[in-house]
Formats: structure tokens, C-alpha cells, sequence
């Protein structure tokens, strides 16, 4: 077993796959002396523009940067992020000619007589506190662009989703699956004793090479399909935003196109992942899933996961009717729907959906913890649930927690659960809400009591009066649980037993989502 500076020496003397590589720690020190940082591209085009930026409007960050005066900086973000044909000289004054002469070579700028124009994307990114830069290709949000075949995605919205729901604790190995251009990686740098990133197109890997060259990051990057460069391996921490459109079984493009019918990537990875944990380990996964006429959504993911041993959080975040669906994949080739193409395309693909009774289709995160040796035999505990509602806070630790909380509450009886003490969630709000009386014509009547945290996933749970008040007595160095019911029972004149029976069933739904916290676990 390599040592971990035995790993990084190894990883620091490879040869390098791919001339980018070569050049990209210099062009790093560039990025870093001109200020084509996060910082220094926000302070240059402050917020409104910054956000024109991220929202794909090249002509009004164009129009601001006419504005300022001639810099380094103006003059990479007109060459590097909109991608405007810029003099041969002035870029190789920027760059460097040993730098233009790589990314020339190697089809990254396009060169005609004295302008260049550069072909990839090299964006600027704080992932874990930390300044990088993700090399990959160019989309479409700056120029008119229809990605290709072997397109290779920079930082979207689902990567960066994923960075942010997937711990960011120390571990030991870690395998990011379909690496892409290496986000993943970064996220995990520092805190993973090892990783190995895997990819089944080789463009890919080069991005990545470049991505994480000079980081002092050392990663194994392996080429291959699917689980097979890591066959017979374990691993402490999976991550994986595999290409999991849900469609024919058709591959149009490698970074979202999966070969496998409907959400076949997605039950592949689910499967796999499991069977690549060690014990204690975790996957983290984006997925997409089928609304059919034949069965639950939850029920069709919950297949994925074997019967014993493992403990699933499936969470959908969305879903959309394949109409929808389908629009929204075929914008994202840049294609007008329009068009004779679109329509032919949409045609094909909604009668398969109609033919395997899709109604529509979901997607969202996928987490799972093996459980350990002394637990393998126990029953998976397996959660599919929808998470709409709007929260900026990272989900990452809250995934965590859910594990500590499911584990807890595996070890519990129903004595155990009476006896325990447990803390209210620093945050938590109690909710009434009361609408306009139109029986009697006016004040108000009250419609619903709910309890809502003000953190992480802001889970809100409707509960009664005698819930609720209980919930309020809850002191982690007061009263044991059972007490409390029994003396709240006898101040209202309730059946005592009942009362156990409802308030042990509503204790543990709190628990499991985090509004009620049991004393042993905030100690």
C-alpha cells in the first residue's frame, strides 16, 4: 500500500497525458498574478455584470469591459470567457509563445493569419475554499456553439449541485466516477488519503490532467467504462455525475448520453457503488429516474439498493412531464425545436417514452452508506422522498448527519426511545397559519401548525397542538422523553398510552429529518 507522499511522488514524476498539462501550472501562476481569479473577475465586473457573466450574456459583459480600461485582466476575459478573435501577438504576450504554441498545436486556439481564437474554456473556480481552474470545452453560453460528440463539460449547475451534497470530511480513498474535467476531485482535495478518478473518454482525462496539474493534488486517473478500471476495488467515498439522461439507447453525446435504456445509467452506478463500498463507506450520486404507469418512483429506485446491509437517502428534487423532458435535452444541443431535426428527434423519443408507459421523469441525489461488518445481515433502510423547496445551505452536511441520525435510531427500542433525552434544533420555527374566516364573513381560523428548521434542507413537518407542546418541553438536560408525556398527558386528561403510541411515531419522523436532535448525538 502506497504511503500518501509515496502516492503524491508517484503522481508528481507520471508523464503527463496531454501537452495541456504541461503548460497549465504556468498558466495557473499567470491567472493568479493578473487576477483572473474568482475575486479579481468579480471586483472587475462587480455584481450585475458578474451575474450577466454566469447567466450566458457575452454583449452586456462585452459592453462593461469597453468601459475599463486596457488591462491583463480585460484582455483575458475578452480572450478566455467570451472567446472574442484576438491579435496573435497580444496573446502571446499574455501567455507566453511556448504556452500559445502548445494550445495551437493541440487544436485548443484556432489560428487564422494574425487573430486566434481560443477553442476551450479555462474557468476560474473557488471549490473548497480554495482558488482553481477547470480546464475543459467551451460551451455555448458565450458563443454559438453545438457541442460535439466527446464534448467535455466545464462547471454547470449539476456539478457544482454535486459538490455541494457530497461531504466534505476527511476520508480515505475516494473514487470520483466519469470524472469529466476533475471538479469532483477538487472538491475531495485534502481531505481523501487517496483518489482515483475514472473516465471512459480520454478527451476527458486530458481535461482533467490539465484541472488539477500544479494543484498539488495527486489522483489516479484510469480510462474505461463504467466500474471496470476499478474492478475488484473498494472504496471509502464514491462520487459520480455519470451521464444519466433518460432516453433510447442511443450515445449523441458521451458526457450525458449513456447507451443504456431509460434510467439504466443511473440503477448501473446505484448497483455498482454498492458493491464498491468498503464497510462505513459512502456514494454520492446525481441520478435520473422513470415516473411510470407500472409503479412507484420510489418504489423502482429502491429496487437498486440490495435488501440487507445499506442505508439509502433518494431524494428528487424534481420532475417533469417528457414533453419537458425532452425540450430541455435537445436545448441543450443547441438545437431549435423548430426545426425539422428537433421535431423528428422529439418525435422518436417521446413514443419510446410513450411505449415503456414513462409519464415523466425525475432526478436528484442518490446517497448510500454500506453498513458495517457487524451489521451486513440488518435490513437496508432505504428513504425515497421529494425535496422541492428552496434552501442555499450545502446539503453535503446534512447527508452526513442523516446517517448519524438513521444510525442512532437502528439501535433504539421503543423503551430506549421513552427514555432519552433530546435536544429542539437550534433554529427551529413554529409556524401557524390561519385564513381568512369565510364562514363567518371575517377574523381568522387557523389551518395548519407546523414545525420548520431554518437550516439545512428547511424540512417543515405539520403536527397537532399536543405535538407541538411536547416538542417545546424537550430540554437535553431535562427530562427523560417519557416523563414529559406522561406529565403533559395528565395536565390535559389524556389517555396515557395513546399519547406514547403518537408522540414515539412523531419523535422519530422529527429525528430523521433533524428537528428534533437526541441528546447522545449533540453532546
Amino acid at each position: 500500500m502506497l504511503t500518501k507522499i509515496q502516492t503524491k511522488i508517484k503522481a508528481l514524476m507520471a508523464p503527463t497525458r496531454t501537452p495541456l498539462a504541461d503548460i497549465a501550472p504556468e498558466l495557473k501562476n499567470l491567472f493568479r498574478r493578473i487576477g483572473y481569479t474568482t475575486t479579481g473577475i468579480n471586483n472587475a465586473l462587480g455584481p450585475e455584470f458578474t451575474q450577466a457573466m454566469h447567466a450566458g450574456q457575452p454583449a452586456a459583459v462585452r459592453f462593461h469591459l469597453d468601459s475599463l480600461p486596457d488591462s491583463d485582466l480585460n484582455f483575458a476575459l475578452r480572450a478566455l470567457v467570451l472567446r472574442e478573435e484576438v491579435r496573435v501577438d497580444k496573446l502571446a504576450g499574455l501567455l507566453g509563445d511556448k504556452a500559445l504554441k502548445t494550445l495551437v498545436d493541440a487544436s485548443l486556439v484556432a489560428l487564422h493569419d494574425d487573430v486566434v481564437r481560443v477553442l476551450i474554456d479555462i474557468r476560474p473556480q473557488l471549490i473548497a475554499g480554495r482558488q482553481q481552474w477547470v480546464f475543459s470545452d467551451a460551451d455555448a453560453s458565450m458563443t454559438q456553439h453545438l457541442p460535439g460528440p466527446d464534448h467535455v463539460l466545464g462547471v454547470g449547475a449539476a456539478s457544482l449541485s454535486l459538490l455541494q451534497a457530497t461531504p466534505a470530511t476527511p476520508t480515505g480513498s475516494v473514487l470520483d466516477l466519469g470524472t469529466g474535467s476533475g471538479i469532483q476531485v477538487l472538491g475531495q482535495a485534502g481531505i481523501a488519503k487517496s483518489i482515483t478518478a475514472t473516465d471512459v473518454h480520454p478527451r476527458a482525462l486530458d481535461f482533467a490532467e490539465a484541472t488539477l496539474a500544479g494543484s498539488d493534488i495527486p489522483a489516479e486517473l484510469l480510462q474505461g467504462s463504467w466500474f471496470e478500471p476499478v474492478a475488484g476495488r473498494t472504496f471509502d467515498r464514491i462520487i459520480a455525475n455519470p451521464p444519466f439522461v433518460v432516453g433510447p439507447p442511443e450515445i449523441g453525446h458521451v458526457y450525458r448520453d449513456s447507451g443504456m435504456d431509460l434510467d439504466g445509467a443511473t440503477a448501473l452506478v446505484v448497483k455498482e457503488a454498492c458493491t464498491h463500498l468498503n464497510p462505513g463507506g459512502s456514494a454520492h450520486l446525481l441520478g435520473a429516474w422513470v415516473h411510470s404507469k407500472d409503479q412507484s418512483w420510489q418504489q423502482r429506485v429502491a429496487e437498486w439498493i440490495p435488501d440487507t446491509g445499506y442505508v439509502a437517502w433518494i431524494i428528487e428534487r424534481d420532475a417533469v412531464n417528457p414533453a419537458q423532458y425532452v425540450g430541455t435535452w435537445l436545448k441543450d444541443e443547441s438545437l431549435d425545436l423548430r426545426s425539422s431535426e428537433a421535431a423528428e428527434r422529439t418525435t422518436a423519443w417521446l413514443r419510446h417514452f410513450d411505449n415503456a408507459n414513462v409519464t415523466g421523469v425525475g432526478f436528484g441525489f442518490i446517497a448510500i452508506q454500506r453498513l458495517g461488518d457487524d451489521e451486513a445481515d440488518a435490513k437496508s433502510d432505504i428513504l425515497a422522498e421529494s425535496m422541492t423547496q428552496y434552501f442555499e445551505d450545502p446539503l453535503g452536511p446534512e447527508v452526513e448527519e442523516y446517517f448519524a441520525r438513521n444510525a442512532w435510531l437502528r439501535e433504539q427500542t421503543r423503551d430506549t426511545i421513552l427514555s432519552a433525552r433530546y435536544k429542539v434544533r437550534p433554529g427551529l420555527a413554529r409556524e401557524e397559519v390561519s385564513l381568512a374566516d369565510a364562514e363567518e364573513g371575517m377574523g381568522f381560523s387557523p389551518v395548519a401548525l407546523r414545525l420548520t428548521r431554518t437550516d439545512g434542507p428547511r424540512w417543515s413537518h405539520d403536527v397537532d397542538s399536543h405535538v407541538a407542546a411536547i416538542v417545546a418541553g424537550l430540554n437535553p438536560d431535562g427530562l427523560p422523553f417519557e416523563e414529559i408525556l406522561e406529565m403533559y398527558a395528565m395536565s390535559q386528561g389524556l389517555d396515557g398510552q395513546d399519547l406514547h403510541n403518537g408522540a414515539i411515531a412523531a419523535v422519530v419522523d422529527l429525528i430523521r429529518h433533524g428537528l428534533v436532535l437526541p441528546a447522545e448525538l449533540v453532546s
